[in-house]
């Protein structure tokens, strides 16, 4: 009995978590399916798979489809508010701006800041390991969560919360001294060596959810400038031209 009262005390503890970030998000799900999936990390959906019984498990399925499809709908969101925002601004700086907004880390600090982690479904390894404070475990539940808010419904809750969440950022008189990296390296070589870089890829393991699935090489001129490893293609050439960047100087040749 004292098990079954532990249980239902956890489960107490996640509904009152998940309903904290729900309200965080600005955001009731009306299909709860989709809100238990964006939280369900890869870790834990193997591990529901295989479990033994037959069939398929619902919650074997990853939040990994939710957080492509946030990726894509967060970028239009931010665009769109950018473009509204800052009639004035040109292509570069729209550009520099949504970059900075949607990169990585500033997802993993929103998803800390909103909680997101102690309401995460993670495998028993990967929980043990801090799975719930790693940045980019954070930085892939928020895209997933934002990918869920779109499915259950539309666009709308994704543009308040963006507005919400991002004020201060769309408000910004200039635009962001970070910029992407792929853009930064494309306009480095442009001005050294008269031509954009090409991105190939050497790698994919094929393996959901590994880190360093892609491997993609950086290459100006015939020559191997970096080589960047990540979970999604995107990301390992972003990788890349990051480390190809320490190699470009802002004048001069590629050394």
């Amino acid at each position: 009995m004292a098990h079954a009262g532990q249980r239902v005390s956890e489960d107490a503890e996640r509904d009152s978590r998940l309903s904290a970030l729900e309200e965080a998000l600005g955001h009731r799900f009306c299909d709860a399916s989709l809100f238990a999936a964006s939280l369900r990390h890869a870790s834990y959906a193997h591990e529901r798979g295989r479990e033994p019984g037959g069939g398929i498990d619902p919650e074997s399925e990853s939040n990994e489809r939710l957080e492509f499809l946030g990726d894509a709908v967060l970028a239009l969101v931010v665009a769109e508010a950018l473009y509204a925002a800052k009639p004035d601004w040109q292509e570069g700086e729209l550009t520099r701006a949504l970059h900075a907004i949607v990169e990585g880390r500033s997802l993993a600090s929103l998803a800390d800041e909103l909680g997101v982690g102690p309401a995460m479904r993670l495998g028993r390894t990967e929980e043990s390991s801090g799975g719930a404070s790693k940045p980019k475990v954070l930085e892939d539940a928020m895209e997933a969560l934002i990918g869920a808010m779109y499915l259950d419904g539309g666009l709308d809750p994704v543009r308040r919360f963006v507005a919400a969440r991002f004020a201060n950022a769309l408000a910004a008189d200039a635009t962001p001294v970070e910029r992407d990296p792929k853009t930064e390296l494309q306009e480095r070589l442009m001005r050294v060596a008269g031509e954009f870089p090409t991105y190939r890829l050497t790698n994919d393991t094929g393996v959901e959810g590994d880190d360093a699935r892609f491997s993609v090489e950086v290459v100006s001129k015939g020559e191997v400038l970096a080589v960047g490893t990540d979970r999604t293609k995107r990301r390992a050439e972003k990788a890349a031209a990051r480390q190809a960047l320490t190699r470009v100087p802002e004048d001069g040749e590629a050394g």
